[in-house]
């Protein structure tokens, strides 16, 4: 198991990833996944959600080169490197994973 806790130490697509989570505080993202590597073509689809009479804004660590990384990031990413192949479904709250769908083809 990878024991990675800071952003630096990531491959540069999961930094790529990070960097959108931080973008979007409320809402869902579709995100590709090849070799447990999150993929940008196609790029991700994203639906954003508006929290009224909340913080909208990105994550205040978006603007740092690098940080140590919640435990829900690293969560995340040990299921990417289990799920390999599919497309996740992340739902993210204050610019954090909260919940992950995987859809996969599965031989039957």
């Amino acid at each position: 198991m990878n024991l990675i806790s800071t952003k630096s130490a990531l491959s540069q697509p999961r930094q790529r990833a990070i960097k959108l989570f931080q973008s979007v505080p409320f809402g869902t993202i579709h995100l590709t996944l090849q070799n447990g590597e999150p993929i940008f073509e196609p790029p991700p689809r994203v639906i954003e959600t508006r929290k009224m009479g909340a913080q909208n804004g990105p994550r205040t660590e978006s603007d740092l080169e690098d940080f140590c990384l919640k435990q829900q990031v690293i969560e995340l990413f040990q299921t990417m490197d289990e799920i390999r192949d599919g497309v996740l479904s992340i739902t993210l709250k204050h610019g954090l994973p909260l919940l992950v769908e995987v859809e996969r083809t599965r031989a039957q």
